[in-house]
């Protein structure tokens, strides 16, 4: 349901995007061409190098520009050339962010953050209203600047969102549509599957008031699941008439052969590495960001919504191409939470440690490739920032989540410090 207030934000949101985008025609031309905001897997430029030889009846993968989607081909070619007509192109992406925080009210509004199938918070009480949640996302710096550069990654973010929020309500259909869509688009969002199976089990559960058989519920979603997104894979081969896209789109996210810098942790190491070592690491760096599945997934088994939420402050650090997108999705998610943070500890060091970096990630990055005083060790210095301050906010909440359930399990423990060993 819209209220008045509500309403207000979402138009004030919107007419905030629209102003910035035809005061400053210039701007998301300089933001697209930033590595802190578009990398080579979600640039909107290379969207437009795609788009270009689509048009002319090449191939958008011939060139080795393109690495995004196909299905996005035949969408933003309905649209008039942004480089002329801005207006549809910018119309959308604010529409997107939008929906984005329209799926952010529906998560909220579930209650799946305090309360659960098999918890309840002793300070469920403490929580944001769904308009300040939103709020917390149509105005966060990092989701403003993702818009305004027009990146593919407000899809993703739009499509993530949106299963968990499907998930929060136990719609399994739907639920399942947006994230067949989200890992077509990005294919690290496969790895929520998991957790959000287990979010959407409970909420039916919860729903109905009945538990279906868990390992028939498991089989057939996970079949359903590989079934869209084989299904999508197909249309788009029609589309491209050929396979070659899967090496193109999700064959540089594995292999990483784009070593164009990002706010990330791949890039520098990868530059720096022995060819003949390149398959290991590769190997390791994609293990390091799957295992976390399990663990988290078992261990916090009764906050399944925290898990999801957790994982993807974990792309944020650990994925090949991350941008302050993912970083900024993260940090909207996190308020959901709001009864953890009185057990939060470091809350003022993580955000000031992200402020830092926020500043001086584009002042070294300037220093790199435009003074020529520094070198790459500088830009990757402060990115090794940015992770430090984004890990600290994901252990810490962590930490407060399972001090939460320590409070529900042992009451008289409450408000007494414990030690970690």
């Amino acid at each position: 349901m819209f209220t008045y207030d509500r309403a207000v934000l979402f138009g004030a949101a919107a007419a905030v995007r629209l102003f910035l985008f035809t005061a400053f025609p210039s701007l998301p031309n300089l933001l697209a061409g930033r590595v802190e905001v578009s990398t080579p897997v979600t640039s909107f430029k290379r969207l437009q190098e795609g788009l270009f030889l689509y048009s002319h009846n090449v191939s958008p993968y011939d060139g080795g520009v393109y690495h995004q989607a196909p299905l996005l081909l035949p969408l933003f070619s309905l649209l008039p050339n942004p480089s002329y007509h801005p207006l549809a192109t910018n119309l959308l992406f604010i529409v997107v962010d939008l929906l984005s925080a329209y799926a952010l009210v529906q998560i909220a509004s579930s209650g799946q953050a305090s309360v659960t199938r098999f918890f309840k918070s002793t300070r469920k009480d403490l929580r944001w209203t769904n308009t300040a949640i939103a709020a917390g996302f149509l105005f966060n710096p990092f989701t403003f600047l993702t818009c305004l550069a027009r990146s593919t990654s407000t899809l993703s973010n739009l499509f993530i969102l949106t299963a968990m929020a499907k998930a929060c309500q136990g719609a399994s259909v739907t639920f399942l549509l947006a994230l067949s869509f989200a890992s077509y688009l990005s294919m690290h969002p496969i790895i929520l599957f998991p957790p959000l199976l287990v979010l959407l089990y409970d909420a039916r559960a919860m729903r109905t008031k009945s538990t279906a058989n868990p390992v028939a519920f498991t089989a057939i979603h996970t079949v359903a699941l590989a079934g869209m997104i084989g299904a999508l894979l197909g249309v788009s081969a029609l589309l491209t008439d050929s396979w070659d896209f899967l090496a193109s789109t999700y064959g540089v996210r594995l292999l990483l052969p784009d070593l164009t810098p990002n706010v990330g942790l791949w890039w520098y190491f990868f530059t720096e590495m022995f060819d003949s070592f390149r398959e290991f690491f590769l190997g390791v760096f994609w293990l390091h960001v799957v295992s976390y599945v399990p663990g988290l997934t078992i261990r916090l088994r009764k906050q399944p919504l925290f898990v999801a939420v957790t994982m993807i402050g974990i792309f944020s650090i650990f994925i090949p191409y991350p941008s302050i997108a993912d970083a900024g999705l993260y940090l909207s998610l996190i308020p959901l939470f709001n009864h953890l943070f009185p057990h939060m500890r470091y809350t003022f060091f993580a955000l000031a440690n992200t402020m830092y970096a926020s500043f001086l990630g584009p002042a070294f990055y300037h220093l790199w490739i435009y003074a020529g005083s520094g070198n790459a060790n500088f830009f990757y210095a402060i990115t090794l920032v940015w992770s430090l301050g984004l890990s600290i906010i994901v252990g810490d909440s962590v930490y407060a989540a399972l001090r939460d359930e320590l409070d529900v399990e042992r009451p008289d423990l409450r408000d007494k410090e414990v030690i970690r060993i």
